[in-house]
C-alpha cells in the first residue's frame, strides 16, 4: 500500500515560515498544500525555539529542530492519510488528495505506522 505517489518527495512541497518572535521565543510554521478536489488546502505544524535552547546551542540547536519539525510533519501526514483512508498523487503545484483505491485499503495499521503513531502519542502526554 502506497499513501504517497508524487514525483518529488514530500518535503519539496513544504513552506517555511518564521512568525514574530516572543518573549517565549522563536515561532515558525510549515505549510503542506495540496488539492482536495478543485478546492485548495493546507495543512500546518507549528513549532517553538525557546529562548534559552537558542541561547545554548545557536544556530545549530535550529537547524536540528527543524529536521526533527520535518520528520515529525512528514509521519503526521502519512497517519492522516491512512486515518483517513486517502492517498497523495502526483500533480503540480499541488499534490492532488484522493480516496485511497478498495484494493489497496489496508486490513491493518503498517507497523511502522502503528509504532510512531503510539510513540508520537506518549511523548505527547509526557510533554503536557
Amino acid at each position: 500500500m502506497t499513501l504517497v505517489e508524487l514525483p518529488r518527495a514530500v518535503e519539496a512541497y513544504f513552506a517555511f515560515a518564521e512568525l514574530p518572535a516572543t518573549e517565549r521565543g522563536r515561532n515558525f510554521t510549515i505549510t503542506f498544500t495540496y488539492l482536495d478536489g478543485q478546492r485548495v488546502d493546507r495543512l500546518q505544524w507549528w513549532w517553538q525555539v525557546h529562548r534559552g535552547q537558542e541561547r545554548s546551542g545557536g544556530e545549530a540547536v535550529l537547524a536540528q529542530m527543524r529536521s526533527e519539525a520535518i520528520v515529525r510533519f512528514r509521519q503526521h501526514i502519512e497517519r492522516w492519510l491512512y486515518n483517513s483512508r486517502r492517498c497523495l498523487r502526483g500533480g503540480e503545484p499541488f499534490p492532488l488528495l484522493m480516496a485511497l483505491p478498495q484494493e489497496l485499503e489496508p486490513a491493518a495499521a503498517p507497523a511502522e505506522v502503528a509504532a510512531e503513531a503510539a510513540h508520537g502519542y506518549a511523548r505527547q502526554a509526557v510533554a503536557s
